[in-house]
């Protein structure tokens, strides 16, 4: 700042100028103290956290479900030697007597009480079961299974014969010791029927030239026609890693029918219907195969 001279009579008097305050701010104050041990503190902890933590990762729980087998061979045999016994009768008072006898083996008392009359002493008809087959084994509890069943039965009433087919559902109770019970009289029920589901028929892309098609459809003719008859050792000549099975039997080659033709990557894949007669039977076999053929030095089925 510039001195300031001020004329008094004959004396000049010099103001001196003023001094501005500069507030400073030490580096011993408590406020400043404490700023830095916090700046340090937090500083220390970070690299303590970088050091220390933990990889967090997201774990995927896999639920694993353990498949019980079960053995129905028991419950299907008792379930047959029961139909049996159920469905035929003669039509006398001795024979129907011994039929109640028979399903004491098979039935709680309270179903025995139940079917005592399904057949009467004075029934007008004879029952024999000509087939029966076994639909389904379903577990519905520990201890409960549900059997779906058809039985085929020949009635005879006086001299005339009838076959008839029905479907029905028991219930049977499995104790610890193996021993079953049916517990449900027989209900009536349906089995599956004809689904209406197509698969989708492969289709050549063009993918495969003409030459190479005609080479792979002489290799197979040549293949299946000695197929049937194929020792190990031939066939190791045509098939890699037993991908086809020996076959031994006696069937002549007729023709290829309708074969598909895909190419990738070096391998041909070939859908084929393969038309044999049966030397034995005298009757046409179709048999179908999803091939994919590899070549080396020759054509050679790989799968």
């Amino acid at each position: 700042m510039k001195n300031i001279f001020r004329k008094s009579g004959k004396q000049t008097v010099e103001t001196k100028p003023s001094k501005i305050k500069v507030k400073n701010i030490g580096m011993r104050k408590k406020s400043v103290i404490v700023l830095w041990i916090v700046l340090i503190s937090s500083l220390v902890f970070g690299i303590y956290k970088n050091f220390t933590a933990i990889d967090q990762h997201t774990v995927h729980e896999k639920e694993v479900i353990e498949t019980k087998l079960i053995d129905t061979n028991a419950i299907e045999s008792f379930t047959k030697n029961f139909v049996r016994d159920y469905y035929a009768w003669q039509n006398n008072k001795d024979s129907i007597e011994q039929r109640e006898e028979k399903l004491s083996l098979y039935l709680t008392e309270e179903l025995q009480a139940l079917n005592t009359d399904t057949v009467r002493a004075d029934i007008p008809t004879s029952s024999s079961v000509s087939n029966i087959d076994i639909w389904s084994v379903s577990q519905e509890d520990d201890d409960t299974y549900a059997v779906v069943y058809t039985v085929e039965q020949k009635i005879t009433e006086d001299k005339n014969n009838e076959k008839t087919s029905s479907t029905y559902r028991i219930l049977l109770h499995q104790d610890s010791m193996g021993n079953l019970v049916i517990t449900q009289s027989p209900t009536l029920w349906n089995v599956s029927k004809k689904s209406d589901y197509e698969p989708q028929q492969p289709e050549s892309n063009g993918t495969v030239d003409s030459d190479k098609v005609q080479e792979v459809t002489e290799f197979l003719e040549t293949f299946f026609t000695f197929y049937p008859t194929a020792t190990d050792k031939e066939l190791a000549y045509y098939v890699k890693d037993q991908a086809l099975p020996l076959i031994n039997q006696g069937y002549v080659f007729s023709e290829l029918i309708n074969p598909v033709f895909k190419e990738k990557e070096n391998q041909i894949k070939v859908w084929i219907t393969v038309k044999y007669l049966d030397e034995t039977t005298k009757a046409i076999q179709f048999s179908q195969y999803e091939l994919i053929l590899e070549k080396d030095r020759n054509w050679m089925i790989v799968e």
